[in-house]
């Protein structure tokens, strides 16, 4: 069995009025299939050309082992050469992946290669994109993004798949308290309803990404991807118009991940089993309550 799980809406193209319309201010997932076709990455970018315009830096690896509770959330599993990375994801399955690395700041040439979509709406953040790399099977665990930013997703080289859910279904996904992430004991995929009973009648989004698909996420939202081929992604950050977003990001950015960063380096194991059993008390809870309605 799985979650209940629709189709995520696909166009082509899109205007600003309907983008905002339909998605940007009713918070719903998209998928733009032209919008990186006027892109010079969308005929340039793939992993051999990832090779050569950034080269031979070590980088920080990450697998999809369960976080260690004595270690920072990010802690890495191995470090390689960019070059042997991408060569070991083009020809091997692994579930290695790279996205605390950001290659534009070593080969800042890629800068030109593509555009924000402003046409859509303003806010956007980064000087230097985030990038995120995976190998054939590999996993980036459920989440949501801590800055609580809209995505633009763009995906090159291979294929990935994409389960989403709304927010509200945090407690009903066993988040994790003080974090941003849900208990990891599960599989997304085929989650055992009998052990996780509160995960039965979640309902989510699913997506496929293909070379040059844009993946629109608004704010909060829950995503879990799996590289279905040795592939990579970019993703482009903005604000939500929302002060009261805007100040629940400061307040994770800051209070909560600090007394969390605390907690983990003070207590560890203790900590986190407390986490996760309160995790699974609260998840209980919003299923017996019938949460969200």
């Amino acid at each position: 069995m799985n979650f209940e799980l629709t189709p995520i809406d696909v166009v082509n193209d899109i205007s600003k009025e309907d983008f905002e319309k339909n998605y940007l201010n009713t918070r719903r997932p998209l998928i733009i299939k032209n919008m990186s076709k006027n892109w010079p990455a969308y005929e340039k970018w793939n992993l051999d050309y990832m090779k050569t315009v950034v080269g031979d830096r070590t980088v920080p690896l990450y697998d999809s082992s369960k976080a260690d509770p004595s270690k920072p959330i990010n802690a890495s599993a191995a470090e390689m050469k960019f070059a042997d990375y991408i060569e070991l994801i083009k020809n091997t399955p692994t579930d290695l992946r790279i996205f605390l690395f950001d290659p534009i700041k070593q080969a800042p040439k890629l800068l030109e290669d593509y555009r924000a979509p402003k046409e859509l709406m303003g806010g956007f953040l980064d000087s230097y994109p985030n990038m995120f790399f995976g190998g054939k099977g590999s996993v980036t665990f459920l989440h949501y993004d801590i800055d609580l930013a809209h995505i633009f997703h763009t995906h090159f080289g291979g294929r990935k798949h994409v389960i989403l859910f709304e927010n509200k279904w945090k407690e009903r996904l066993y988040q994790i308290p003080y974090a941003t992430y849900a208990l990891e004991d599960y599989d997304v995929e085929k989650p055992d309803f009998n052990k996780f009973p509160a995960l039965q009648g979640v309902k989510g989004i699913e997506a496929f990404l293909e070379h040059g698909d844009t993946l629109f996420m608004p704010t909060g939202y829950w995503h879990w991807m799996k590289y279905l081929d040795g592939s990579f992604s970019i993703s482009l950050r903005a604000w939500d118009k929302s002060l009261l977003v805007k100040a629940h990001s400061l307040y994770n950015l800051t209070i909560q991940r600090k007394f969390d960063d605390f907690m983990k380096a003070n207590f560890r194991e203790k900590y986190m089993a407390w986490k996760e059993r309160l995790a699974i008390k609260r998840a209980n809870k919003a299923l017996a309550n019938q949460e969200p309605r």
